[in-house]
């Protein structure tokens, strides 16, 4: 028989981003000027152009080693800046959880199905006591 590999994607490849403690980072255009940049709070662990996920601290653009840094009073939920090969820095902007392999929460998947059950159970009986 036929093996076909079906490779789920969650990542949108339409820009460059930066993945740092599961949060996801998409690179802007905005230079931050050196005296904003606070401290290291990361670096690329993994880079790779290949579409698919990754776990760790992963870039679709910048290479394994690139800092990334606080931006002083910009809470990392809003903003962080990544340091370019050139010494400069750039900011990136904070898009949300990064849909990687460690985000997938087999408790999350229990509780939705232990949800829907509940919900067939009320429903069931609802529709019962109609009768």
């Amino acid at each position: 028989g036929t093996f076909i590999a079906i490779r789920s994607v969650h990542a949108d490849w339409a820009y460059k981003f930066v993945v740092n403690e599961g949060k996801s980072y998409i690179i802007s255009d905005n230079r931050v000027e050196p005296v904003q940049v606070d401290s290291i709070i990361g670096e690329v662990t993994k880079y790779s152009d290949f579409e698919d996920t990754y776990s760790g601290n992963f870039s679709n653009h910048f290479p394994k080693g690139t800092n990334y840094y606080n931006i002083k009073g910009v809470n990392t939920n809003q903003a962080i800046a990544i340091k370019l090969s050139d010494g400069t820095f750039i900011k990136a902007i904070y898009n949300g959880e990064y849909a990687g392999r460690t985000s997938f929460k087999w408790t999350n998947v229990l509780w939705s199905i232990a949800g829907l059950f509940l919900l067939a159970i009320v429903t069931f009986f609802v529709i019962k006591k109609k009768k």
